[in-house]
């Protein structure tokens, strides 16, 4: 079934409409918490509301259940996983392994693994990390010191954090040598304030985003990316995890929503993928010049290697490349245009006045 008009979804919450719970969520940005249309909680502010397809994509949104309304009641899988994963972010600094969660919540652990990924979309490991970088990141934003920061986050290692290239490089070397050859790689598109942006996934996260002037030039560029690869536009029905991405990533964009942490399959040379790394720890609203990131992952003398690296991002926006100026301020380059850079900025800076 299909989701209503947003009008519709807005008038069925404005009269706690119970006819329409399970055909849409909504969230609160303000709360991080998501709703059935009917619950009974005082109404949210309207520029405050996200409205999402499914419980599974308001949680990889980063929404958790709301405790009125109580939206995964009913479900028993849900429920469970959903405990499962505030357990993972209650332990996420120690060590958690993926037989010792499957007894805690009495599955074994190969299944356990299929359904996490599943509904959330990430594995219970991949989640496990994401929490580690939301607390990494906010260590950083209470002003201790990089290295302090990574292991008090529970990572134990630089090399957990910007990634190795043998692990972080989401297709194989070999197979990516050859063009993606007998990978399965799923797209979707969709309009947003700042135009029509692709998206593409593996099975191991997103290795795509780009803007561009139509479906048919974006998926002229996925295939210049993967031209052995197999490029199947997305349904919910194979994909569902894709769809709910691309709509987080447009409530990002056109909405001012927070931005998803999503699983990527990043694909580059090993010092490529450790200037993206540090990247994904740059909060919303800083900014930083080419030099302070040649200096942040302790090699000063490759600034020019850094604006290359960051020039070569393919996976726009999710990797915050926008974020890294000239040391005069300017804005340097930006392969989807300064128009889109400027307006990124413009937008986060927007959000953290705000907010």
């Amino acid at each position: 079934m299909s989701m209503p008009s947003e009008q519709e979804m807005r008038e069925a919450i404005a009269v706690r409409n119970k006819s329409c719970d399970g055909r849409f969520y909504y969230g609160v940005i303000t709360t991080s918490v998501f709703c059935q249309p009917s619950c009974p909680s005082r109404h949210a502010r309207p520029e405050n509301l996200r409205f999402l397809p499914s419980k599974s994509a308001a949680i990889v949104a980063g929404f958790r259940p709301c405790k009125r309304c109580l939206p995964n009641e009913g479900d028993a899988r849900i429920s469970r996983l959903v405990e499962m994963a505030r357990y993972i972010e209650a332990h996420a600094l120690e060590t958690l392994t993926l037989a010792s969660l499957a007894e805690i919540i009495g599955l074994s652990p190969s299944r356990l693994q299929r359904i996490f990924k599943e509904t959330f979309g990430i594995s219970p490991k991949a989640y496990q990390d994401a929490i580690r970088m939301q607390y990494f990141k906010r260590t950083l934003k209470k002003g201790e010191g990089i290295t302090e920061a990574i292991y008090s986050s529970g990572f134990g290692s630089l090399s957990r954090v910007y990634g190795e290239a043998s692990r972080n490089i989401g297709m194989t070397p070999k197979v990516y040598q050859s063009g993606g050859s007998g990978e399965m790689i799923f797209f979707s598109c969709r309009e947003t304030t700042m135009g029509l942006i692709g998206m593409a996934a593996t099975k191991k996260g997103v290795c795509f985003v780009q803007f561009g002037d139509s479906e048919k030039s974006l998926v002229s560029m996925l295939r210049e990316e993967f031209p052995n690869a197999e490029i199947c536009a997305s349904s919910a029905q194979d994909a569902p995890e894709l769809d709910a991405w691309i709509k987080a990533l447009d409530q990002h964009l056109s909405e001012a929503a927070p931005r998803p942490d999503l699983p990527l399959d990043m694909r580059g040379t090993a010092f490529q993928i450790k200037v993206w790394r540090f990247l994904l720890s740059v909060r919303e609203g800083d900014v930083l010049s080419y030099s302070d990131l040649a200096d942040k992952i302790n090699n000063p003398k490759a600034v020019r290697a850094v604006a290359t690296a960051c020039a070569k991002n393919r996976i726009g926006v999710l990797i915050p490349c926008h974020r890294v100026l000239r040391s005069d301020g300017g804005l340097g380059g930006y392969r989807w245009g300064m128009d889109k850079k400027k307006m990124l900025l413009e937008k986060e800076a927007s959000t953290c006045e705000k907010y």
